[in-house]
């Protein structure tokens, strides 16, 4: 079997972090990944950033990065890459016929993937499945301002993708009930199939080896640690004000750390976005500018470390499909404080293997910190029971998850190919 593999508007091999880099990019790499160590032939193919970039990676043994132009080779406006769909569309057409390959299905990733996921379909006859990751009608359910809404292209074209796709996949049972509330999407054609973790780098480590291996404050200094893109969507806000909270309530709690992995790090302003800078303003005002460390992006190899170093991992998102950083958290033993809205409240029970808050809600978010971080049995318990719960999650099993729906489709679409042929 060989997979067309479409991750176009950001590659899986981009630094995490990043504004079009994140969660998305770590399922497309581990995914690809995992097929390949089963034999399955995957091609993935993303738009050029960079015209210095090499056209053609191998990523792992039968997984190879495929790097086209369309438009300008630098990064691009995610609304205005349709714009260049037809050069892409037919990059992808010359790769396959100068390697004569053929293709068995095409899997898709976010809307702009999918569009040409599905003139790809029209061109090769193969199906088309495709995931979402995040839907633009929730982004713009809770957006504050104008700033974070999508376009009502990017709503039109997902509405087109769950009438037109083979099959979509969705990452939960409310992602699916999302798809169903905002876009009128037929049931019977998604199937739910979660997003995985890499349960050999994501695993507990020693915590006082890794702050020590990072350079971070020994204990008993309290961590807190928050992984992901710096917007206003991931409600960073509320976690520099329920730190500010914590330490000026509880004495024992007042050398308490956030540390925050994503954007630009604190020796680089110059690089900072809009909301950079405003949780930057907000994290001064409360005068604890110190107590929250931007550390920047850093490579997933990373990630485990961090993990082990704190002693909370915190997502108090507005809005999240799925939550692999928080998946990212149970697999490594930590204790993990998520939102309540969305997929991380389908991993976590709260009060077992991590606790759950409302988002934009300072004070909850500061009474749960406080609960973990002042009882050290409570932490250990909820650590284990993460680590047990992200067992399931393992690429090996959604790997088999995927493979089903591709076999599916597959000989779904052979079978009425033949029964179509003529006579």
């Amino acid at each position: 079997m060989r997979v067309a593999m479409l991750s176009v508007h950001t590659s899986p091999l981009a630094g995490l972090g990043g504004k079009e880099a994140g969660g998305m990019n770590v399922y497309v790499r581990e995914l690809s990944r995992e097929l390949g160590r089963r034999g399955i032939i995957v091609d993935i193919f993303t738009r050029s950033q960079d015209p210095l970039s090499p056209r053609i990676t191998a990523v792992e043994r039968n997984v190879t990065l495929v790097t086209l132009p369309a438009g300008p080779e630098a990064p691009y406006d995610k609304n205005l890459i349709l714009d260049h769909q037809a050069e892409f569309v037919a990059g992808m057409q010359q790769y396959a016929q100068q390697h004569h390959f053929h293709y068995d299905i095409i899997h898709s990733h976010y809307f702009v993937s999918g569009i040409i996921g599905l003139a790809l379909r029209e061109v090769w006859g193969i199906p088309l499945v495709h995931m979402f990751h995040t839907l633009g009608a929730m982004k713009n359910h809770v957006a504050r301002s104008d700033e974070e809404r999508e376009t009502g292209q990017r709503i039109a074209l997902e509405e087109r993708l769950m009438r037109e796709a083979d099959v979509v996949v969705a990452a939960t049972p409310l992602d699916l009930q999302q798809m169903v509330w905002h876009y009128e999407a037929v049931p019977d054609r998604i199937k739910i199939i979660p997003c995985g973790v890499d349960l050999k780098r994501f695993h507990p480590h020693d915590m006082a080896e890794a702050r020590a291996a990072l350079g971070l404050p020994a204990q008993p200094t309290p961590i807190v640690l928050l992984v992901g893109r710096i917007e206003p969507l991931k409600g960073i806000d509320a976690l520099i004000r329920a730190v500010a909270l914590v330490r000026q309530h509880n004495p024992h709690l007042a050398d308490t750390t956030a540390v925050v992995i994503g954007g630009a790090s604190d020796e680089q302003p110059e690089l900072w976005n809009t909301e950079q800078r405003r949780l930057d303003q907000i994290r001064t005002e409360l005068g604890i500018r110190h107590a929250i460390k931007f550390i920047g992006a850093r490579p997933q190899s990373q990630l485990s470390l961090y993990h082990a170093a704190a002693d909370v991992v915190t997502m108090p998102s507005h809005y999240e499909s799925f939550g692999m950083a928080a998946l990212e958290a149970l697999a490594s033993g930590r204790p993990v404080i998520a939102t309540s809205a969305g997929g991380p409240a389908t991993i976590i029970n709260d009060g077992i293997n991590g606790l759950l808050t409302v988002p934009d809600d300072a004070p909850a978010l500061a009474a749960n910190l406080v609960r973990v971080l002042s009882d050290a049995h409570f932490a250990h318990t909820l650590g284990l029971a993460a680590r047990e719960r992200a067992q399931r999650y393992g690429w090996s099993n959604i790997g088999c998850d995927v493979l089903d729906v591709y076999r599916s489709q597959i000989r779904t679409h052979s079978d009425t190919t033949h029964a179509c042929a003529p006579c």
